[in-house]
């Protein structure tokens, strides 16, 4: 320990400035631990905000400002550790609407509402200790870094104490108990913490008396030397491993040498004699040891012939087993290939039957009309027979007619049940969007600037709604971003419907990957704007988000997969009154 502390102290100083600056690296904001952030490991932000704060701005479950805002489907916003711990109850479902189930997938970041809050002017938390600084809480970190009245930690080892930032100088220089003072026997730098213990202990010039009580003084690093030659050190007879227990100074060890040289001889014979004793105990227990060895190897090497033995048998069955194993493959693989051959007979078989029975069916319908279309000629005479073949055909054209009029409003009906079929009535929308890299390339040579989605609905008789997609951005978003719009189109039921349109949209960009962090944005429509207004044409002005999402983001994170993205809407159907 004591050559520890010396190479400690060779090493020079340190400054005060240079103290003082690792003291305000080290030690950051409202805790004793070194900490590089500024949000709480639970809950939300406890700062005291200048401006009183507004309910949109707070956590839903623990009524704190929002710290990495989450939102849900049905509108609401948690904190990030909040929502957390809600999804790791066994069935989560949303605090405020106890009925609407929470899952992971559903859940995604509100990174408008984070920039929000982050730009929310608070009072520095050392505000208790005279700090009047007011900022934004986003700049409480850096802020803290600097602020005068923060609590740091003294820099120097050993010293706990938490002074402010702005009497640390004053603490290092003066009353720190961890500064270095000289030791005035040795010269060295000790800390006052340890000074006395340095002396009383360590310090190698500090005087000391003789512990053998010769009333000799001297110093301690010199005390070593000076016990292997003082009079009256205390030591025991050379002959005590072989019993002997005299104790004494050195003049009284020379003067027992001399009279108890019989007892010493004494003394070792006996030793010997225990000696021999036990070297013979020793080696009869290591014959039998012995003799014990050679039994036991000759069962080793009876019981490896055995497995010898054993291992070629097995090696002989592994052999059997798997020539086995390929004979009932192959006899497997026959039988499938019989079953199937049969399988393909049958059903040729069955075909042939049909055939031959629709050929049946023919050959007896033209004979039939053949011999109708025979005593029609007969009867009639050569001119009715044309007129009935020319009476025919004028049917059979009638009917191609009626045939082709039937076929249009077939693919017509078709075309409605395709809407339909994929027609949404609960206010949501997956929109899934093929060859995504033709056409993100028709939108950027001007083919195709946007793409619209099937309609959806938020009930059979509710709004009817589109989203529209840029692939390659429009407005202050075109050439750099994705944008999403939400488009109000004109439906059967307007006139029935509360206009403006005031539902709560919310617009996703899947992540087909299996972390599901899903992009997205929410908004509320502004009563104000046309495109909320009932519509007059076909559908309202869209109205969403040019800079919905970075190309360079969507193109390489997990959001597209087999050249095809999806787009999920959703529309808050809950406060919706029936039409």
């Amino acid at each position: 320990m004591a050559t520890a502390r010396n190479i400690e102290s060779s090493a020079p100083p340190l400054s005060l400035e240079s103290l003082v600056q690792q003291a305000n690296v080290a030690h950051l904001p409202d805790s004793r631990l070194s900490s590089l952030s500024i949000e709480p490991e639970d809950g939300g932000f406890k700062e005291r905000f200048v401006l009183k704060l507004e309910n949109k701005y707070k956590c839903e479950h623990c009524h704190l400002a929002l710290c990495n805002p989450k939102q849900t489907e049905c509108g609401h916003r948690f904190c990030g550790s909040c929502i957390r711990n809600i999804l790791r109850s066994p069935k989560p479902v949303c605090p405020l609407d106890d009925h609407v189930p929470l899952l992971e997938n559903t859940v995604f970041k509100d990174i408008c509402c984070k920039k929000e809050v982050l730009s929310l002017q608070i009072y520095c938390r050392n505000e208790r200790n005279g700090c009047k600084k007011q900022l934004p809480l986003g700049k409480l970190e850096g802020h803290l870094l600097e602020c005068p009245y923060q609590e740091v930690r003294c820099a120097r080892r050993g010293c706990t104490e938490m002074v402010q930032r702005k009497d640390l100088a004053d603490h290092l220089n003066s009353s720190c108990k961890y500064r270095e003072q000289t030791c005035k026997y040795c010269r060295k730098e000790i800390t006052i913490a340890e000074l006395k213990k340095h002396e009383d202990f360590d310090c190698p010039s500090f005087p000391v008396p003789c512990p053998n009580k010769c009333n000799t003084c001297l110093l301690r690093g010199e005390l070593s030397s000076h016990q292997l030659q003082c009079l009256n050190v205390v030591m025991s007879c050379p002959f005590s491993q072989h019993g002997c227990n005299f104790q004494g100074t050195n003049q009284e060890l020379k003067v027992h040498d001399v009279d108890a040289m019989a007892q010493h001889l004494n003394c070792v014979l006996m030793k010997n004699g225990d000696l021999e004793n036990t070297i013979f105990e020793l080696q009869n227990k290591l014959q039998e040891k012995c003799k014990t060895v050679d039994i036991m190897s000759a069962q080793i090497n009876h019981l490896e012939k055995e497995q010898s033995k054993f291992s070629q048998l097995a090696s002989k069955n592994e052999s059997r087993l798997g020539h086995m194993q390929k004979m009932l493959a192959s006899q497997t693989d026959k039988l499938i290939n019989i079953d199937q051959a049969s399988q393909q007979a049958y059903q040729k078989q069955e075909e042939t039957v049909r055939e031959v029975k629709a050929v049946k069916e023919s050959v007896d319908q033209l004979e039939t009309r053949m011999r109708q279309l025979e005593l029609t000629g007969r009867t009639a005479g050569t001119g009715t027979g044309a007129a009935s073949m020319t009476a025919l055909e004028n049917q059979v054209k009638r009917h191609d007619g009626l045939l082709s009029v039937h076929d249009v409003r077939l693919a017509d009906m078709d075309l409605r049940f395709q809407v339909l079929e994929t027609a949404s009535y609960n206010g949501r929308l997956i929109w899934k969007i093929r060859d995504y890299t033709r056409r993100k390339q028709e939108a950027v040579s001007g083919k195709t600037l946007s793409l619209y989605s099937q309609p959806f609905y938020t009930g059979y008789f509710g709004y009817k709604m589109c989203a529209r997609v840029y692939l390659n951005g429009d407005g202050m978003g075109k050439g750099t971003h994705l944008s999403l719009f939400f488009v109000v189109m004109r439906g059967e039921y307007d006139a029935l419907l509360p206009w403006p349109f005031k539902q709560k949209v919310t617009l996703m960009l899947l992540d087909q990957g299996p972390a599901n962090r899903h992009l997205g944005d929410a908004f509320k429509p502004d009563p104000n704007s046309s495109s909320f207004k009932q519509p007059v044409g076909e559908m309202n002005i869209a109205s969403g988000c040019p800079l919905f999402v970075a190309q360079t983001v969507l193109e390489s994170g997990p959001y597209i997969k087999d050249d095809t993205i999806f787009i999920k809407v959703v529309v808050d159907t809950s406060d919706l009154p029936d039409p």
